[in-house]
C-alpha cells in the first residue's frame, strides 16, 4: 500500500511585508507634489489598515499609492476588505481596511466544491480556517493545485506543507 501525500490550502498575509508597504508608500506620499499640504497618512493598527486623507479624490489616490506598493511586496489585494468612507476629524475623510486571513466557512465550501467537481480522487477536510486535501498519487494532488489556482476565487490561497 502507498504512502498518501497531502497538503494544506491556506490564506495568509506576511504582515512584515504589509509593514514594509505601509512605510513605503507613507514615505512616497511625502515626497509627491499633489500631496503636499494634504493631511494624507496610512497607518496599520492590528490587522486594520487605517487611510485618512482631505477628501475621496485623495483618498483613493491614496489608495493607488498603497496597492501599487503592496503588489511590490507580494501581498495578495485580494485579502483587503475596505470599509465604508466616513468622515474624520479636521475636515478629513478615513476608510478602513481589514486584512483577512484564513479561510472562511463560505470560502472553505467554495474550494471544496472545486475539489469534488474536479473528479480526481483525493479526500479534503476542511480545519479551522485551513483545508487538508489528502490524496495516494502526488499528480493528482498537483491537479488539484492547479484547479484551485484556475478559479476565481475571492481571496488569496497558498499551498505549504506539501508532503
Amino acid at each position: 500500500m502507498s504512502k498518501e501525500s497531502s497538503f494544506d490550502i491556506v490564506s495568509k498575509i506576511d504582515m512584515s511585508e504589509v509593514t514594509n508597504a505601509v512605510t513605503m508608500a507613507t514615505k512616497e506620499i511625502q515626497n509627491r507634489y499633489d500631496f503636499k499640504g494634504s493631511k494624507s497618512s496610512i497607518a496599520l493598527e492590528n490587522e486594520e489598515l487605517v487611510l485618512i486623507s482631505d477628501d475621496e479624490y485623495k483618498l483613493e489616490q491614496l489608495k493607488d499609492v498603497l496597492i501599487s506598493k503592496l503588489i511590490k511586496r507580494d501581498v495578495s489585494i485580494k485579502n483587503l476588505d475596505y470599509g465604508k468612507i466616513e468622515g474624520a476629524s479636521g475636515g478629513t475623510v478615513r476608510q478602513r481596511a481589514k486584512l483577512i486571513q484564513g479561510i472562511d466557512k463560505e470560502q472553505a465550501k467554495k474550494i471544496n466544491t472545486i475539489i469534488k467537481n474536479s473528479g480526481v480522487k483525493v479526500k479534503s477536510q476542511i480545519q479551522d480556517d485551513q483545508i487538508r486535501v489528502t490524496g495516494k498519487k502526488r499528480d493528482d494532488l498537483q491537479a488539484i493545485i492547479a484547479a484551485i489556482r484556475g478559479a476565481d476565487l475571492s481571496i488569496d490561497v497558498q499551498f505549504i506543507n506539501y508532503r
